[in-house]
Parts: C-alpha cells; structure tokens; sequence
C-alpha cells in the first residue's frame, strides 16, 4: 500500500493513497458484507474511508447515515481508533424523508455544520470527525460563513481538518481568500469528480451538483495556500461505474470523443505491457498525479476490491506516463 499525508501542522494525518467509497454500506450492501471488506481494506494497508450523512437516502427505506452508522458498529465490533482516518460530508441531506435535496437540504450554515458535526461524531462513534467536506454548494450561506464556521469547529477539536466537494472555482478562491486573510489553514481536502478519461466540454454542472475537476481546478489545487499549502483532492467515480471494463455499462456520453478514444488505446497498451486491468492502470495513473490525488474507489464484491488493491502496487514507469500523457487529439466538430 502506499500512503500520502492529507492536512498540514497539527491536523496533518497520514492516510493510504486508496481510499475506500462506503456509499452502500449499510444499505444496499449487507453488514456482514460490509464488515468483510472493511476488514480486507484494512488487512491490506488501508487506513482513508470515505462516506456522507447522506449516504444512501435514496434508497429504499433511506433517510441518510446509514453508511456512518454502520463505520461506526464497525468500528466499534474491531476497536478500530485513530489508525482509519474517515472523511465523511454533510450539506446533501434532504431536510424532508423522501425528497431530494435539490428540494431542500441541511446546508452549509454555521448551524447545520454544528448540527452535522455532533450528529456524524455520534453515528461514526468518535469524539470528533477526522474529515468534514461541504458536499454540494449551499446557495443560500455565503462561503465566508462557511468557511468561518469550519474554522471554529477545528478550534473547538470537534473535526481535524475541512474541506470542499463539488464547489466550483469561483468559491474555492473566495473561501481560500476570506481564510487567508484571517491567517487560517482553510480548506484542507477537496472532492471531485475526475478521472483518466475528459469530458467533452468542462461544464462545471454536467452532471448535476457532482462537478467534474477542471484545468481550474487542477491549477487551484497546484498552486496551493500560503498558509497550509497544497490541499489534496479526493477523486470520487475514478472508475466511472465500471465503463472502463464492462460491456453493460458504457462511459457516460460526455465521454465520447476522440480524446477518450485515443486514452482508451493507450490503457490497452500500458495494460497489456504490464499485465494491469485498465481500472488498475486508472488508478496508478491517479496515485502518481502530479498534483496530490487520493482516488474514492468503490468496491461492493471481494473480486472490485482485490482488484483496487493490487493497483496501490502498481508502478508506471516514465514510458507507461509518456503514452498516458501523450497530446489529444482535436476535438470532434
């Protein structure tokens, strides 16, 4: 396994550059299931967990933290302490069961980070949240506030660090301005969606409220902060629901260019050199990113898991990242 440090001074942890989605656990994935490959993760090095007070209410008899519950039975049944480091989110919860939260949810107030950060600390069974992210962008609580409020319950040791997850440029820069004006840490840990493979166009809301990584981004997260430095980006659907390898499940439309086509080839051919599966490649691509990437793989068999695995040991060389990263094509017309 290989391991990389998220946060800086105090608050800094080391955690393994896989890190395990929990989004199913719970729901549509069983306890026993799921704390069988906890406990695989674990065996095998693996130490960074991600999950959400909103996981999983969409499904049937959902209502949100579900997945946080069962971390925290989980924890508890194996005396797991400090050694799993768990970033989970809040800011996506429907305020209503049953709805959505494009219908209304708890948000990024400073009230609804209290609330969140006692609510999430009592499921997951801990006296204070290693990681808490703003999972969507909160319209009605300007960013300043947010950010303010992140920064007091650091103060208060009620959460290690904090962070952003789908906010679009223009509010990562005003929340790192606001916090390095006031000379504070500011966002620690980023979440987005990314991948080896590029949308078509950089529609920041492609997908919804889920923003894909952009050059922007990117360059955000490169040049860093004069207080705390670079933050590190957790990148959720690296293996975009299986379109890299299942035949039932092609990449999403947006893909479909001839940069995806030309970035497909030369998977096959690093897979082919170094006896990888394209997924495996994806990730090792991801884990030596220039810029500091923690890829959020999902894994709801031993089989998906055991394949994530063997990619922590995956080493690309300077050839492999020279067809990797080789130029694009124009785009179609």
């Amino acid at each position: 396994m290989r391991y990389t440090t998220i946060g800086s001074g105090r608050s800094a942890r080391r955690v393994s550059t896989l890190c395990l989605g929990v989004l199913p656990f719970g729901t549509t994935v069983d306890e026993g299931a799921s704390f069988r490959l906890l406990d695989r993760f674990v065996e095998a090095g693996g130490t960074f967990l991600d999950t959400s007070n909103n996981y999983a209410f969409w499904t049937p008899g959902g209502r949100g933290g579900e997945s946080e519950a069962l971390l925290g039975r989980w924890r508890a049944a194996r005396g797991i302490g400090d050694e799993v480091v768990v970033c989970t989110k809040s800011g996506a919860l429907p305020t209503t069961p049953g709805t959505s939260y494009e219908e209304g949810s708890d948000g990024l107030s400073p009230a609804a980070l209290d609330a969140a950060a006692e609510a999430g600390a009592r499921r997951l069974g801990t006296e204070r949240l290693d990681v808490l992210l703003g999972h969507i962008e909160d319209h009605d609580t300007p960013i300043e506030k947010t950010a303010e409020a992140y920064a007091s319950l650091v103060e208060e040791g009620r959460i290690g660090m904090w962070g952003l997850s789908n906010h679009t440029l223009p509010l990562l820069e005003r929340a790192r301005a606001a916090d390095t004006a006031a000379g504070r840490p500011g966002a620690q840990v980023l979440q987005y969606r990314y991948t080896y493979v590029r949308p078509r166009h950089w529609d920041p809301m492609a997908n919804g409220r889920q923003v894909v990584a952009d050059d922007g981004i990117l360059e955000f997260v490169r040049r860093g902060s004069p207080v705390s430095g670079r933050p590190v980006m957790m990148a959720y659907s690296p293996l975009l629901h299986g379109g890299f390898t299942r035949q039932d499940r092609p990449l999403p439309e947006l893909y479909d260019h001839a940069g995806t086509r030309r970035r497909l080839a030369a998977l096959d051919e690093v897979a082919t050199r170094t006896g990888a599966t394209r997924n495996q490649v994806v990730l090792a691509w991801l884990m030596g990113h220039e810029v500091p990437v923690v890829p959020v793989f999902g894994a709801s068999t031993p089989g998906q898991l055991e394949e994530a695995l063997e990619a922590a040991d995956l080493e690309l060389t300077a050839q492999d990242r020279e067809v990797l990263d080789a130029p694009d094509p124009a785009p179609d017309a």
